[in-house]
């Protein structure tokens, strides 16, 4: 897969292709269906198979006040696509003269003149460009004069879910600390990334030290509460962890914001700096304030032995 953010260059000259535009947070079961067909067409009319996206979530350039926080960031997104068997995905910038470029004018500029399009496929309630003026007809309109085809899907829906798979139902599962939920739209664990970085050193205190990994504040946390789940470090190794996400109210009344920390079971060994990935199995409980120090270890110790059963061999 390469990654192409120059539009004034073709990147298969002479190729027609299959395209997708979106945001694809998150990259889930229903994004993975879009872009599966996307690559199945594309084989099957011999063109390049290729996902239009942006360099951040076009609603925090259009409604930065309600912007919903990410299910992935840049790079795992891009990881995501290349598991899909894409030929290539646009990277575009998202920014305010983005934002006011007319739907026909994107069209014409980015997957016409630049890529060629021959077929495009998006979801029905697809929008985009100025306004959110752009739609399925629009590409159908422009389409005419220029040749190419439109093919909208509906979303996609399991039965044991009450709504249709989306970024949106995601976060509200993870809002709920459900990440198994969360984990069945995805098609895979639900994953963080960021540092280790120094903390208070409490937890190594009590004999139970922990990975304070630094997550950005525009991605999307799992409610505050104790989790089973993995840690990968940038070796590839990879350790159960029990992750307390919250603002640790034995220790400060009034923390402003949430922290991510995960105790590596059977580890030991210095995590500083290096980049951590950490992936959500189960909640095992929610985050509360103990009576004492030996009350919170035994909570402890309990929390690690349930991580064991859980995922241990």
């Amino acid at each position: 897969m390469i990654v192409i953010t120059d539009t004034a260059t073709p990147p298969f000259p002479g190729e027609d292709a299959v395209i997708t535009i979106g945001a694809y947070d998150g990259l889930h079961l229903g994004h993975r269906r879009v872009i599966g067909l996307v690559v199945e067409e594309a084989a099957r009319l011999g063109c390049r198979s290729i996902v239009v996206t942006f360099d951040r979530h076009p609603a925090q350039v259009v409604r930065p006040e309600s912007a919903p926080k990410l299910l992935t960031d840049q790079e795992q997104r891009l990881e995501l696509f290349a598991e899909t068997g894409v030929d290539a995905v646009m990277v575009l910038p998202f920014d305010e003269q983005q934002a006011q470029e007319p739907a026909v004018s994107f069209v014409e500029r980015v997957l016409v003149h630049c890529l060629s399009a021959r077929l495009i496929v998006v979801g029905k309630d697809f929008h985009f460009s100025r306004n959110r003026e752009g739609n399925v007809d629009v590409l159908e309109k422009v389409g005419a004069s220029y040749g190419f085809e439109v093919e909208p899907l509906d979303l996609t829906e399991r039965a044991e879910f009450d709504e249709p798979i989306s970024s949106t139902a995601i976060r509200r599962a993870l809002a709920g600390g459900n990440v198994e939920q969360a984990a069945t739209m995805l098609g895979r664990r639900f994953e963080l990334r960021g540092p280790v970085v120094q903390g208070d050193q409490r937890g190594r205190l009590l004999g139970f030290p922990t990975a304070n990994v630094e997550i950005p504040t525009r991605m999307c946390m799992p409610a505050d509460g104790v989790y089973a789940g993995w840690y990968e470090r940038p070796s590839g190794e990879i350790h159960m962890c029990a992750i307390n996400i919250g603002r640790r109210p034995t220790f400060y009344e009034h923390a402003e914001t949430s922290l991510l920390e995960a105790h590596l079971i059977d580890f030991e060994g210095d995590l500083y700096g290096e980049q951590a990935k950490i992936r959500f199995a189960r909640f095992l409980r929610s985050e509360r304030k103990f009576d004492g120090i030996e009350a919170l270890v035994a909570q402890l110790q309990s929390d690690i032995a349930a991580t064991r059963d859980l995922l241990g061999p």
